[in-house]
């Protein structure tokens, strides 16, 4: 049997699957890396992909990071990601023609938590999705391929978060090319069924077992009156966060008809925390949390299955 683990794009919402993530470690004894042959992600689920099989240095079958750690990145490091300068808090009409995070935050939290260590030395499988918007087409990073396997995993983790509207797209050379990526979210923010078609290839002759950790869907309806309103620059902010939260929907129906009981999707409505990407308020950590904890509860049977299907594995 192939496992695979597929963790959603969402921001500081990628809290939520590090703490479910967390609880799985906890229970079997056993770093995440060890339970899955492919980890794939997109966006703050790309990062975590590369977070949990970055390999401690100098021993190559230990990871660096612990699920727990990762969440404690959210926690310690989230307004660092999210940083706003004072000039685009005030400069309300330079604010509308720019990014609305400076990325030096972003690339100096991965540069300390990634160093140089390259793609190809993940400790499993690992696969990270972004948008090549010179080359006008999805690039999916992995590890086992030659042009990947160089690049640090700091520039793929960039890549994959550069979210359109919140942060500049990344330039990442890969092998003789030098690619303009943005966030694989705006065509596969859950990449499930990508991974999935991977694993395929892969592994042709194997059954194939998918876990989906999602970041939390939204609730809060748009109204009509409300969305009459926007305007060609209003649907382009708001459209980001439509989008994502579709594209990851579509991935979960495909995939319980394709898969079966071979498929876990572990994901909760908010109705504690924001369904904004980019709040990393005190008050809205704990508010992820609590609804990681609820869809923990809510799940516990699932959960339970899982863990006792990766500890016998």
């Amino acid at each position: 049997m192939i496992n695979v683990l597929s963790i959603d794009g969402g921001g500081i919402r990628g809290l939520i699957p590090a703490l479910v993530l967390q609880h799985i470690e906890t229970e079997t004894g056993r770093p995440t890396a060890e339970h899955f042959d492919l980890i794939a992600g997109t966006s703050t689920g790309g990062i975590l992909a590369l977070g949990l099989t970055l390999p401690q240095n100098g021993t190559a079958s230990d990871p660096r990071y612990s699920a727990a750690e990762l969440a404690a990145l959210y926690r310690d490091r989230g307004e660092d990601i999210f940083h706003q300068p004072r000039w685009r808090q005030v400069a309300s009409v330079v604010h509308l023609f720019d990014e609305k995070y400076d990325h030096s935050g972003l690339e100096g939290v991965l540069d300390e938590y990634f160093g140089d260590q390259p793609v190809g030395d993940g400790l499993t499988d690992v696969m990270v999705s972004s948008y090549d918007i010179q080359a006008r087409e999805p690039y999916f990073f992995m590890s086992w391929r030659e042009p990947d396997q160089t690049v640090p995993m700091r520039r793929a983790a960039r890549a994959t978060s550069a979210a359109p509207t919140y942060f500049e797209p990344a330039k990442v050379a890969v092998g003789d090319q030098q690619r303009v990526l943005v966030d694989g979210g705006v065509f596969v923010n859950n990449p499930a069924v990508s991974a999935y078609a991977e694993a395929e290839r892969r592994y042709p002759d194997e059954p194939i077992r998918l876990v989906s950790i999602g970041t939390g869907s939204a609730t809060e309806p748009i109204g009509y009156d409300e969305s009459q309103e926007w305007g060609k620059l209003g649907w382009a902010v708001e459209t980001i966060d439509i989008v994502f939260d579709g594209v990851s929907d579509a991935a979960d129906y495909q995939l319980r008809h394709v898969l079966g009981d071979r498929f876990d999707r572990f994901q909760v409505p908010l109705e504690s925390a924001s369904d904004a990407m980019d709040d990393a308020s005190i008050e809205n950590l704990e508010a992820l949390a609590q609804d990681a904890e609820r869809m923990m509860a809510t799940q516990a049977d699932a959960l339970a299955a899982l863990c006792d299907r990766l500890d016998g594995n």
